[in-house]
């Protein structure tokens, strides 16, 4: 029997209790540095595990279990909800209006808090370092700096290797890894354009700000059509456009809200220097009083799996689950912050995705070709993962990646 199953014998025991705190803190979600409750809750069980509990980022959590010399392994969870109003029917329901654990992040807290119960159970079958991280504000971008920025690099034992999964509309049962890129770069910009104001009667008294917003959205589609090396991903997307109150004012100004998502560095700084290039050439053009203003926000950094830690971690899981639960990861153009944490050590990492639908539900769906259609996805006000078996199959990934090292070691 390896170290995991070892530890894992117990996890049919602790599964009542661990749906018990899934369906609690999906009925109760909080929304990004706000998580009080989820983290007050998350602090208490990881001390009741032996774990050495410390707040860092305002609502952020990390235990820290030292078990011996040995490897030191980070394992992360992010714990905030959105601010979507929630259309499952399920009987544990959000009972907070207007808020919702539609991304999963539930799912994220309860595997990681039985995770590291287990670890903490099983001492005698491993060594090293076990660090329990619940990170707040993923949603905003915004969680994993602050932790940062609170001192947690000071705060624990550096790692040699950071580990983090995300629930997603995939049949529960199975986990998906892959080398290099696995989720998206993503930059969200606010650009104000400057015109002359003018009454709409008197057209040619202005610099008409709409007409340049309208010329700037059609020029940017070449950002990735014209300008882009075809097979390079880049998206460019203009979410909204937004000047003047009334039909006969032309305003002075305009502001276009727009998001990048890119799986190369290099591929993204030359994005955003064509958008910067193609609005401040329009606006060159229109005779804009003013140089457009350009405020980025947001960010989110590439997720890009270490290819020896995600080789590692997939032979185990391939050895733990079989070869049938465990597939390749399709790229996600969504994105995350999980990585400025392991960034901010200079560790490597893996970050893999877990079924949360129910097996025959997703078959029949793929048979139809219907998934995309029919099947929630993250952020949606119906994304519901199935309880049984994505928890039980999300603490054992936990379990199995953390052992690959701390296992290697034994007391």
């Amino acid at each position: 029997m390896s170290a995991s199953q070892k530890i894992l014998t117990g996890l049919e025991s602790e599964l009542v209790g661990l749906r018990d705190i899934y369906t609690e803190l999906h009925r109760h979600p909080e929304l990004s540095l706000e998580e009080h409750a989820t983290s007050t809750l998350v602090a208490e069980k990881l001390t009741s595990f032996g774990y050495q509990v410390s707040r860092i980022g305002g609502t952020g959590v990390v235990g820290v279990l030292v078990n011996g010399d040995g490897p030191v392994v980070l394992a992360r969870a992010d714990m905030d909800a959105l601010p979507v109003t929630e259309a499952t029917g399920l009987t544990y329901a959000s009972e907070v209006a207007g808020v919702m654990h539609a991304c999963g992040h539930d799912v994220h807290v309860a595997t990681l808090l039985g995770a590291a119960k287990l670890i903490a159970a099983g001492r005698d079958s491993w060594a090293g370092t076990y660090i329990a991280l619940f990170q707040p504000a993923e949603e905003i971008g915004a969680g994993s700096q602050a932790m940062i920025d609170d001192g947690l690099v000071a705060a624990v034992p550096k790692p040699d290797v950071a580990l983090a999964q995300h629930v997603m509309p995939l049949p529960a049962g199975t986990v998906y890894t892959t080398s290099g890129p696995v989720l998206s770069a993503g930059d969200s910009l606010r650009i104000t354009v400057h015109g002359q104001g003018a009454h709409g009667s008197m057209p040619h008294m202005s610099v008409d700000p709409v007409v340049l917003a309208a010329s700037i959205v059609v020029r940017l589609q070449t950002v990735v059509s014209r300008e882009t090396k075809p097979g390079d991903f880049a998206v460019v997307t203009v979410g909204a456009l937004n000047a003047g109150t009334t039909s006969n004012i032309i305003p002075d100004r305009a502001t276009l809200l727009l998001n990048v998502r890119t799986y190369d560095t290099q591929v993204r700084d030359r994005v955003i220097s064509s958008i910067k290039r193609i609005v401040s050439g329009e606006c060159a053009a229109a005779g804009s009083p003013r140089e457009p203003e350009f405020q980025f926000y947001d960010q989110f950094p590439l997720t890009s799996n270490d290819p020896t830690v995600t080789d590692r971690v997939t032979s185990a899981f391939t050895a733990h689950f079989g070869a049938d639960a465990v597939h390749p990861a399709p790229r996600q153009t969504a994105s995350e912050d999980f990585s400025r944490i392991p960034d901010a050590f200079g560790v490597p990492y893996t970050f893999w995705l877990l079924g949360g639908v129910d097996p025959e539900t997703y078959r029949a769906t793929a048979l139809r070709g219907t998934v995309a259609q029919d099947i929630p996805a993250n952020h949606s006000p119906a994304f519901a993962p199935v309880i049984d078996p994505t928890l039980s199959v999300g603490v054992q990934a936990h379990v199995v990646a953390a052992l690959s090292y701390l296992a290697d070691h034994p007391r």
